[in-house]
């Protein structure tokens, strides 16, 4: 302050000192000014009334420093010249910051800019702790999400924030300024290494600001902000309030594990969009999915209903057999992202180049099997993390194209879905949609019109190519019945049945219709 600098100050004592915090200024001459004192006083005098002895000197000293005064500036000329050597070494020795203003200067100044600089620091801390107050409040007010919680802190910090859960695993986090990987660098043995009675403390060696979230007995994670330096209490509004909003947060979800099936499902969203993206990797890397120097396999898991009828795709169904999924990834210690897209529960497992990763798949799914009935699509395997997207659609591509009637095989693979699995990815061609419509429109129209059964009697016919018998059986009808109806779907189209060229054409569109369907 220029008013300070006019006055050429010296600090004689208690350099180390320097950086405690000034709340107010008191002008006095007592010596025993000391018990009206508050942490964080600064005292201005000019000594006049001050003691001579060195005990006394000593004695003023400790008084001080007993009240934590912020420290002791003394004007020279009116009654010393130069400050006792006494008073020098007595607060020195307690670290208390001793200054000689050398010309004369009005304490009145000083103390109204001292006074005006605190209040207006006071009045911009206000200020700030009423902007924190109210971006939290709106926050809970529109029940938001973690993603946009973060964001709050990102901004109002000015630093990077990471959220973890209570394996020291990164959920989600927020760059700052500085260099994102370096502060994530090794995180789980890092953050492992640091532990804290408290609900907030500071980690000056990793310059972590740590907030717990949740009770200490029963905590589900911790918010971390980056904070080189001591963070003002400020900082640690933010981050408590922060956790305040997570927690709310948490409490409004339904699904204790939401905050991971989020981020696993935002991330293999990510990998089928763009395999490549560095930050999309190290993302994953941090959920626990290694992505160097591995191999890949997606999988599809479509729940089915054990009884006939029933809604295979409810939310209940779907949401067990993602728990039943992720049981059993922990319980073959396999590295996995699993997430619902499209009411599909969908995992991508990451292993080691010399695992058996074949034999672990299907580990995995005879878990899974043993308790819903489902359908597991598998996409081939990987070795690049670039390759991500297509073993997961391949996985997807598998697992559409299986027959609802398959049934024998645990696993499905692009092998052994054939002409199913071409259709399936034809499914959306406008060709396709024409040839079925025109192969089998005047079956389907007869049938609607009529009451018919001509569909399935042709379906019948084409499933049991050998024996008209067995097809006849197939859909309880005499032959006489049988070959009545196959006389009347060739008038009606027009073709003959034995021809193998149109059971194939007849084929091929049932089998679309089907896909389509």
């Amino acid at each position: 302050m220029p008013v300070l600098r006019a006055a050429g100050p010296e600090v004689l004592a208690g350099k180390s000192g320097l950086d405690r915090q000034v709340r107010w200024v008191h002008t006095t001459e007592l010596a025993d000014i000391a018990p009206l004192l508050r942490g964080g006083d600064l005292v201005l005098s000019t000594g006049i009334a001050f003691p001579d002895t060195a005990e006394e000197l000593d004695a003023l000293a400790r008084s001080l420093d007993d009240s934590d005064a912020a420290g002791l500036l003394i004007e020279l000329g009116r009654r010393w010249t130069s400050v006792p050597a006494p008073l020098v070494t007595a607060c020195e020795r307690l670290t208390l910051p001793l200054i000689a203003l050398t010309r004369e200067v009005r304490f009145a100044a000083i103390t109204q800019t001292v006074g005006e600089r605190i209040v207006d620091e006071q009045l911009t801390e206000l200020r700030e702790a009423e902007r924190v107050h109210d971006t939290f409040t709106a926050l809970s007010m529109e029940e938001a999400g973690p993603d946009e919680i973060l964001a709050a802190v990102q901004r109002l910090a000015g630093a990077a924030v990471v959220l973890e859960d209570e394996q020291h695993r990164v959920l989600d986090y927020r760059a700052g300024p500085g260099d994102i990987a370096g502060f994530l660098a090794d995180w789980q043995s890092r953050s492992r290494a640091v532990e804290h009675a408290e609900r907030t403390t500071w980690d000056a060696t990793n310059g972590w600001l740590i907030t717990r979230l949740g009770k200490r007995d029963a905590g589900w994670g911790r918010l971390i902000v980056q904070a080189p330096a001591t963070p003002p209490q400020r900082l640690t509004v933010v981050a408590e309030r922060a956790a305040a909003a997570l927690a709310m947060h948490r409490l409004q979800d339904r699904h204790r594990d939401s905050l991971v099936r989020r981020t696993h499902q935002e991330l293999l969203l990510g990998l089928l969009a763009d395999p490549t993206d560095p930050d999309l990797l190290r993302r994953c890397e941090l959920s626990g999915l290694p992505t160097t120097k591995r191999t890949f396999v997606g999988l599809a898991i479509r729940p089915r209903p054990r009884t006939a009828g029933q809604d295979s795709l409810t939310p209940s169904l779907v949401d067990d057999v993602l728990a039943s999924v992720v049981h059993a990834v922990h319980g073959t210690r396999t590295s996995a992202l699993v997430g619902e897209i499209d009411r599909d529960v969908r995992v991508l497992l990451s292993f080691a180049p010399s695992a058996r990763h074949e034999r672990a798949v299907e580990k995995l799914a005879a878990r899974v099997a043993d308790r819903h009935t489902v359908v597991i699509g598998a996409g081939r395997a990987v070795n690049k993390a670039a390759h991500i997207d297509r073993t997961l659609r391949e996985s997807q591509h598998v697992v559409e194209s299986v027959h609802a009637s398959a049934g024998g095989r645990l696993v499905h693979r692009l092998e052994d879905v054939h002409l199913r699995g071409l259709l399936t990815m034809l499914g959306e061609d406008e060709r396709v949609h024409a040839f079925v419509t025109r192969e089998l429109d005047a079956l389907k129209e007869h049938d609607e019109d009529n009451g018919g059964d001509l569909l399935v009697v042709l379906r019948a016919l084409l499933e049991h190519p050998t024996s008209k018998s067995d097809a006849a059986a197939a859909v309880h009808l005499s032959r006489a019945a049988f070959y009545d109806r196959l006389a009347k779907i060739e008038r009606l189209l027009g073709v003959d049945l034995d021809d193998p060229d149109i059971r194939v054409s007849l084929h091929v569109a049932l089998l679309a219709d089907e896909v389509a369907r």
